[in-house]
């Protein structure tokens, strides 16, 4: 039923923008049916991502059309919600016919308004945030730890090999002991990753990497995904822990495997003697690691919606959408990403990486 629901929506939201642009736009017909008819088939090819087609096209043209169609997902939320709010104020009498019929000051206003909204959110999208988080224990430490820890990658048709270098430099420039990242390394296809290389660019992280699964690896395909994570020198932690000087890495299989192994059986297998840190991609379920004893959690998986107001509804879904939290003597950090789905906006979230410095009470 939700998956027929969020099929169906879009299309109804296509129907009420093209109204709305037909009605509003001062050109003549044509023009208009022209832009209409754009609009709509940028919106379409979202379905060459789904059924793998775009595997099949010259890599440049497929970055092309997996950027056009997944940005316009974003740009007809903000579409509908512009044309929400003209109806609204025509309904209740503040805003005259005459401005959303045939009027070429409202659509200069809503075209600028939109470029500059989506032009700030590209901008604030490429600008990564570097929160620091400070991590206390009073479990032996035979010196402060530094690490990085990040998650939603999403490498793929539009966060390329170059955009990762970027953020291979951003890591080593902090001089972590290790990194972890809480899944969603990949985005939805190994095509570009294979072809780019990219498991050379994680071999130039000066610092021993551990990952666990997320969503999108079984998306993109899960033994492709566990052999590019041996390649690139990832250890992958899939319900397994590893004990690496004074702590005790533990990494979750995602739970879009139903056979994953249960919460409880893997943290009885972990070394609670070591400042204990669990990675599961996908906060549900929060209470498992309090009842359980861990010290720390990390996850990733929501990016906060990415976009206003999408970011209300995570808010209201998770215990926790992103930033930290607390439960018991269990400390939680959310990420946003460092990288996203689909068009490359944020507007109202952001786009981070975690430094974080752990040291004995």
């Amino acid at each position: 039923m939700w998956m027929m629901i969020f099929m169906i929506l879009p299309f109804l939201a296509i129907a009420y923008v093209g109204w709305h642009v037909w009605t509003l736009v001062p050109l003549p017909r044509l023009f208009r049916a022209i832009l209409i008819i754009t609009g709509i088939l940028s919106f379409l090819l979202i379905f060459l991502n789904f059924n793998r087609t775009i595997d099949r096209m010259p890599l440049w043209l497929a970055r092309l059309s997996y950027d056009i169609s997944n940005s316009s997902l974003f740009i007809l939320l903000y579409l509908v919600i512009t044309f929400l709010v003209l109806d609204l104020g025509r309904l209740v009498r503040l805003i005259p016919k005459g401005w959303v019929c045939q009027n070429v000051y409202t659509t200069i206003i809503i075209t600028l308004a939109l470029f500059v909204v989506f032009l700030a959110g590209n901008i604030h999208y490429r600008h990564k945030k570097r929160v620091e988080l400070q991590l206390t224990t009073e479990k032996e430490l035979k010196k402060p730890l530094r690490l990085v820890m990040l998650s939603d990658l999403h490498l793929g048709y539009h966060n390329t090999r170059a955009e990762l270098h970027r953020w291979v430099d951003m890591i080593n420039s902090e001089k972590p002991d290790y990194v972890l990242i809480a899944g969603d390394i990949i985005d939805m296809s190994m095509r570009p990753l294979i072809e780019e290389n990219m498991a050379e660019e994680f071999q130039r992280i000066e610092a021993p990497v551990y990952a666990c699964l997320g969503n999108h690896e079984y998306y993109s395909g899960e033994p492709q995904a566990q052999k590019f994570y041996q390649d690139a020198g990832i250890h992958l932690l899939r319900d397994t822990c590893e004990v690496v000087g004074d702590l005790c890495i533990i990494g979750r299989d995602d739970r879009t495997n139903p056979h994953r192994q249960s919460a409880k059986k893997t943290f009885n297998e972990a070394d609670h003697t070591k400042y204990t840190i669990v990675m599961d991609h996908q906060p549900y379920n929060l209470n498992q690691a309090e009842e359980a004893g861990i010290d720390f959690q990390l996850s990733g998986h929501t990016h906060r919606g990415q976009v206003w107001p999408i970011s209300w509804i995570t808010d209201r879904i998770y215990e926790c959408s992103h930033g930290e939290l607390r439960r018991g003597n269990t400390h939680y950090y959310v990420s946003s990403g460092i990288g996203i789905w689909g068009g490359k906006f944020r507007i109202g979230t952001q786009s981070e990486y975690i430094v974080t410095q752990l040291t004995t009470k």
